[in-house]
């Protein structure tokens, strides 16, 4: 009998423990579909998710938390569309892929991933690393390690030579041939490899260096790299194992092979011409833009050492750009999602594209619709970038509006992901 009593209480416990709800009393809450500022709301939440959206504060019942977040401004948690937590930008890190093994980027992988969380960004997207990144995300996704939400590519795919050829730099006795498994192409048919491999390392996006890139150890920062051929092959082989393809590219050449390539996603974009925005407009193709990279390398190139010197020439040409084609692009009316590049800037400062964003000419509301909302319907989630019933309990809160003063999105006091809070100031 007493055993049954104990298991009764036991089971008691277990159920009022499950019951309980989370309260957010918010004094500002950002309707990211309707665009506007709803003011005194409650959100409910039961273990990972949003059960109810309410006006006015309700009353908690017994065993209920509250969190009291009347005085700050509630919106969903943020995703960056491209970063890379692997690494993260320091003088002559150059030499770090010949001294560093996989586990010392693991640890220092975790920091990062921390740092980004605690700024409010609850999902990313990883576009490149050593492959570690996979292991990342499956140790947040396990609740291991503190980290946002992971999509990663693993490995991006390059040509031979081209930015993401893991190889670029070394000497010629150690250079070597990699291919496929290495993320290598020069064929349609390596193209599939490529790709398959992606999915046998345990990916969730597909990422290609469609053009040069300013911080490989190459000389072009902006040649196009890929044939249309091996674009479509690997967009045919993405679509086979539900990839989405995400293109690196910096020249109006390479970005428009990729974009009748079929791919999702420009990222960078640094150089494109009309021709290039119009047939991104005809095939409803995303641009992410990554402002603060662009302006992170070029203040960097200007410190003596900083890069080597193929790359210095190439940041100081390329990064001031990006700002000024973001501005033309939205003003033609190209769909874009919120992206930063971070790990060529530090982890954390991820915040600082909106600063960039509004600068150049994007109201507020809409970065951060293209933090949230938008960057979901590019991810192809119906969980994620929203505050409603039923979706993800992803929610963040910063000290004051935003939507007067950007920069308080560089505020976040209040971190939830999943429906377990890791930020509470």
């Amino acid at each position: 009998m007493r055993l049954l009593s104990l298991f009764a209480i036991s089971l008691f416990c277990s159920i009022a423990a499950f019951a309980q709800k989370t309260l957010l009393h918010c004094g500002q809450l950002i309707d990211v579909k309707s665009g506007k500022i709803l003011s005194a709301m409650t959100v409910t939440i039961e273990k990972n998710k949003i059960t109810d959206v309410r006006n006015g504060y309700l009353q908690p019942n017994k065993g209920d938390e509250v969190i009291d977040l009347k005085n700050k401004t509630v919106m969903p948690g943020l995703i960056d569309m491209h970063v890379h937590l692997e690494s993260e930008t320091r003088k002559g890190n150059v030499a770090d892929k010949f001294i560093l093994n996989p586990a010392d980027i693991a640890f220092e992988s975790l920091r990062y991933a921390k740092s980004t969380l605690h700024a409010g960004f609850t999902t990313v997207r990883d576009l490149g690393g050593s492959g570690v990144n996979v292991a990342l995300k499956n140790a947040i996704a396990r609740g291991q390690v503190e980290g946002p939400r992971v999509f990663t590519a693993g490995k991006s795919i390059a040509t031979t030579g081209g930015h993401a050829d893991p190889t670029n730099g070394y000497r010629k006795d150690l250079m070597g041939d990699p291919g496929p498994r290495e993320g290598v192409i020069n064929s349609p048919s390596d193209a599939y490899q490529a790709v398959r491999q992606r999915y046998k390392d345990g990916s969730d996006v597909i990422k290609i260096t469609a053009t040069g890139g300013v911080l490989s150890q190459a000389k072009d920062g902006a040649n196009a790299q890929f044939t249309i051929e091996e674009v479509k092959a690997i967009v045919a082989a993405a679509k086979d194992y539900g990839y989405k393809v995400a293109a690196h590219a910096h020249g109006a050449e390479g970005i428009k092979r990729a974009v009748i390539g079929g791919v999702n996603s420009i990222e960078h974009g640094t150089f494109m011409d009309d021709e290039a925005i119009q047939l991104m407009k005809q095939m409803g193709t995303w641009y992410v833009p990554t402002i603060t990279a662009g302006k992170s390398v070029a203040d960097s190139a200007k410190i003596t050492g900083y890069y080597t010197d193929i790359v210095t020439p190439k940041a100081l040409a390329t990064g001031p750009q990006i700002q000024s084609t973001f501005a033309k692009a939205y003003k033609a009316g190209v769909k874009i999602a919120f992206g930063t590049d971070a790990g060529v800037f530090a982890h954390g400062k991820n915040w600082m594209e909106f600063v960039y964003m509004t600068e150049a000419g994007m109201p507020a509301i809409e970065a951060i619709q293209s933090a949230t909302i938008k960057a979901a319907e590019l991810l192809g989630s119906d969980q994620l970038g929203v505050i409603e019933s039923g979706k993800l309990a992803d929610i963040i809160a910063v000290d004051g509006d935003p939507t007067n003063d950007i920069n308080a999105m560089g505020r976040v006091q209040f971190v939830m992901k999943d429906g377990k809070i890791f930020r509470r100031n």
